[in-house]
């Protein structure tokens, strides 16, 4: 099955969510960045459209293109400064971890266009399965599904699916490893 969507351009009530989603962001989200107002900030992403548990979190400095197209389960988190460019929906289950300055990215061009002003808006979801962490400075591009335990490396850049348990690295991310959890903690 393809994931990728061609939308062409984005609509105008879209435009019109998005003029006043930055209004309410900029005025009320991002000028409350410690944990006190954690609460405060779901409920702004809520009042948008977006689906989050009680228990996620969300920082205030993340930059989320579109809330509606956000769904977050128990105990996930968007860190400091994530780009969550996400045209479609990005969906963390229970658990996530997504770190600093990580770039989500939704949307791309179809690049199959002769003429490059034709170039239309293709988008993907991105689906992060339960217990996945995603290190720092990664990039996630559209369309990627990311398997349940896996680790995405500092500064990865994943275009492909990454299995469960898997531990990637690199650009473009290659298997590094097998994750293995020691449950005794030695």
């Amino acid at each position: 099955m393809n994931k990728v969507l061609n939308i062409g351009s984005v609509s105008l009530g879209t435009k019109l969510k998005r003029i006043f989603w930055i209004l309410v962001n900029t005025l009320f989200f991002k000028p409350t960045p410690t944990i006190l107002f954690r609460r405060w900030r779901l409920l702004l992403l809520r009042l948008f459209g977006a689906e989050i548990a009680s228990s996620a979190n969300v920082y205030s400095s993340v930059k989320i293109w579109a809330p509606w197209n956000l769904k977050m389960a128990k105990n996930s988190c968007l860190g400091p400064n994530v780009i969550c460019y996400n045209q479609a929906l990005v969906e963390l289950k229970e658990g996530v971890v997504v770190s600093q300055y990580t770039y989500l990215c939704t949307a791309g061009h179809d690049i199959s266009l002769h003429n490059s002003a034709e170039k239309g808006l293709v988008v993907a979801p991105i689906t992060v399965n339960q217990n996945a962490w995603v290190g720092a400075k990664a990039y996630i591009g559209m369309g990627v599904e990311i398997g349940e335990y896996a680790v995405i490396g500092a500064t990865a850049s994943v275009y492909k699916d990454v299995e469960p348990w898997m531990v990637v690295g690199g650009n473009p991310a290659k298997v590094i490893k097998r994750r293995i959890i020691n449950e005794e903690g030695t």
